[in-house]
């Protein structure tokens, strides 16, 4: 199972894969590392990464998140005075966050930054000066922010804090 967020311009598929060790090794921080698959379409272009960047704990927010925009909790943010992006979620790897850049009524338009591994090829910066700048903006009414968030929370399932 896994989280679509498709406006019929862009799409972003995610989905947690396994965890990035398969036996418990009694360390809480290195047992619960998530692997995250994701592919993403853009008129840009299209690409997929595969990706230990999330925590167990982390991965449940997404869900969460997703729920406060679609009830209308969660703040609008632009860019800063120099013009960079700044994700209101965010973990401890930086290579996924999420931030709200419009809302309109029912609609709001979720941005999805995609960092260093979950980058676009071409848009790869190897010294991690744009982590966060590169984001796939998707229009998505109340509805589908729901379906995504319970579909995230229903792949998490399989992947209980160890």
């Amino acid at each position: 199972m896994a989280v679509l967020l498709s406006d019929g311009v862009n799409r972003v598929e995610l989905r947690p894969l396994r965890y990035q060790f398969a036996a418990v090794r009694g360390e809480p921080y290195d047992d619960n590392w998530l692997v995250i698959g994701g592919a993403v379409t853009t008129p840009e272009g299209g690409w997929s990464f595969t990706d230990p960047c999330l925590l167990t704990d982390e991965a449940r927010r997404v869900g969460g998140w997703l729920r406060a925009v679609a009830a209308g909790t969660v703040a609008v943010s632009g860019p800063d005075e120099e013009g960079d992006l700044d994700p209101d979620t965010w973990f401890v790897e930086p290579v996924l966050a999420f931030s709200l850049a419009e809302r309109r009524g029912e609609e709001a338009v979720v941005r999805v930054h995609l960092s260093l591994e979950a980058a676009p090829p071409w848009h790869r910066d190897d010294d991690g000066a744009d982590v966060y700048q590169y984001a796939v903006e998707l229009r998505l009414d109340r509805g589908a922010l729901l379906r995504a968030a319970d579909q995230w929370d229903e792949a998490l399932a399989a992947f209980p804090t160890r």
